[in-house]
């Protein structure tokens, strides 16, 4: 599982752990030091302590002890040692007895036990102190660790978050300067240079498309148009029977969604800010009443029932181009797919949908639905999958949300929010 953590934290944490770590060692180091160094010296010195009372006492002179220091031995009765200190082994020990610890330092001679007891209370507060001092050099090397990493994530971070926002805010987006040039030759340069080559291409790509978008709708606008003339004037003429004249009109339709599809493709390649003035608004019930009186013919000859529902009135003005290829869009797909049953179009406050009665989309299939030239189990006829991909991108486009719902009993629904959710 990847972090989560933002990158200039994980510094500030990397830089901590390793003082962590490093300070840990120096410290329980330091400790096992003091615990054998005092050892050794406590050692050596009650050694020569005790050898030179014992020697004092063999030649009947006092021993010069120390005032927290005392002798025990079993030669003589007014020396006998206490019971904890009979017990200790031979060298070096340390006894506890209630709240109070000494060391004891026991040597065998002529058969006699000789035992050296020294208050540990002396060397006890120095340890303390010492390991205070520990303590706080650990705690203090942990919160000067994390203000250098606070310190350096920042100063490393510096670059990258410069670079983010000049790429966040599109500064190079007209192509004229690259990022590289404010930054040294190191991975942020090199990373600052890919970025430029790729917003290059990326530039150039989308040149392309507008470019590629604007000569092919001016290419086909015309002789659609000629089409359409040509439609209404054959239509106006004598002579046609009526089997020709609902030809002519299949023509004269297709034409005619032939240049709103052109105008919807030209204007998804606009920025949205460059459409939000200009164009004509329209209300949903205008736009399904259009659209009603298109589809409702096509639905009756496939012996299909279609009903327009209204649930509550939408008060809202949508971009009228984009309206009529959504309703439309989603109208040829319900039937398309439907053999029986109906299919009902409702408008409620906000949106509306499309409920059909045909074979269905499997849950799993849900989320490819909407992608170009993906098409579901039961596809049918000669389409490419990219009608529910040109609504996706137009609900995108416009803010609006779209889902598709399992139909009841059977069937799919297809749900449109002007306010995506």
């Amino acid at each position: 599982m990847k972090a989560k953590q933002p990158l200039r934290q994980r510094i500030v944490i990397a830089f901590v752990l390793m003082t962590l770590l490093i300070s840990a060692g120096f410290s329980i180091g330091i400790v096992q030091i003091v615990y054998l160094v005092e050892e050794h010296l406590v050692t050596e010195e009650m050694h020569s302590r005790l050898q030179a009372a014992m020697d004092a006492l063999g030649t009947g002179r006092a021993p010069a002890l120390d005032s927290d220091q005392q002798l025990f031995t079993d030669s003589t009765p007014q020396l006998l040692p206490p019971l904890e200190f009979a017990r200790v082994g031979k060298g070096f020990s340390e006894v506890v007895s209630g709240e109070q610890a000494f060391y004891a330092y026991k040597i065998n001679r002529d058969g006699f036990a000789y035992i050296l007891v020294e208050d540990q209370q002396e060397f006890e507060a120095r340890e303390q102190l010492l390991f205070d001092g520990v303590l706080i050099g650990f705690v203090a090397s942990l919160l000067i660790a994390w203000i250098l990493g606070e310190l350096v994530a920042k100063r490393v971070m510096q670059p990258v978050v410069s670079l983010a926002d000049e790429v966040r805010t599109g500064s190079t987006a007209g192509g004229k300067e690259r990022l590289a040039k404010d930054y040294a030759d190191d991975e942020v340069g090199r990373l600052a240079a890919a970025f430029d080559d790729t917003l290059e291409q990326l530039g150039r790509s989308l040149e392309r498309e507008k470019l590629f978008i604007g000569d092919v709708s001016h290419e086909l606008r015309t002789p659609l148009m000629v089409i359409g003339t040509s439609c209404e004037l054959l239509a106006g003429s004598h002579g046609l029977d009526a089997k020709q004249r609902a030809q002519l009109e299949r023509i004269r339709r297709a034409s005619e969604d032939m240049l709103e599809l052109v105008k919807t493709l030209l204007l998804l390649a606009r920025e949205r800010s460059d459409n939000d003035g200009g164009h004509s608004l329209v209300s949903l019930a205008a736009a399904v009443g259009e659209q009603n009186a298109i589809w409702s013919a096509q639905f009756t000859a496939r012996g299909i029932d279609y009903r327009c529902v209204v649930e509550s009135p939408d008060p809202g003005q949508y971009q009228s181009t984009f309206l009529r290829t959504v309703i439309s869009n989603l109208l040829r797909n319900a039937l398309h797919y439907t053999d029986q049953g109906g299919v009902r179009l409702v408008l409620y406050r906000g949106g509306f949908r499309v409920e059909d009665t045909g074979p269905g989309i499997a849950p799993e299939q849900y989320a490819h639905v909407f992608r170009p030239f993906q098409r579901g189990s039961h596809a049918r006829g000669e389409g490419l999958g990219l009608g529910l991909s040109l609504v996706k991108r137009i609900c995108e486009h416009q803010g609006w949300g779209i889902r598709v719902l399992p139909g009841e009993p059977r069937g799919c629904v297809f749900q449109v929010d002007f306010s995506a959710k």
